[in-house]
């Protein structure tokens, strides 16, 4: 079964930017849409952006302009970049399919937006 690890979380200053990774095993990764979930505190897990295997995207209205999902298939990675980032974007970040679940959740990486 795929499995993936989320890297590339930290501390930043609203304004900053981060780049976070997903790298998964299992050769049928390519077949999947892949998308990156978050979770603040308190809250449910929401859908930021997903990307198909070819390359189309959608994004959630709150990180549209600022965020961008790319994967490398060969590579067996799904990134996000995020810039601009708001305290309102903090979160433990996700990668899973879309719809979700269709793989084994990670353990995620923590982002925190904070002067």
């Amino acid at each position: 079964q795929v499995q993936v690890v989320e890297s590339g979380g930290g501390l930043v200053q609203p304004g900053g930017s981060l780049r976070l990774s997903c790298a998964a095993s299992g050769s049928i990764f390519s077949m999947y849409i892949m998308a990156w979930y978050r979770q603040a505190p308190g809250k449910q897990r929401e859908l930021v952006a997903s990307i198909t295997n070819v390359g189309s995207t959608n994004y959630a209205d709150s990180v549209k302009g600022r965020f961008t999902i790319s994967r490398d298939n060969a590579k067996n990675t799904v990134y996000l970049q995020m810039s601009s980032l708001k305290p309102e974007d903090t979160g433990v970040y996700y990668c899973n399919t879309r719809p979700s679940g269709l793989i084994r959740w990670g353990q995620g990486t923590q982002v925190t937006v904070s002067s």
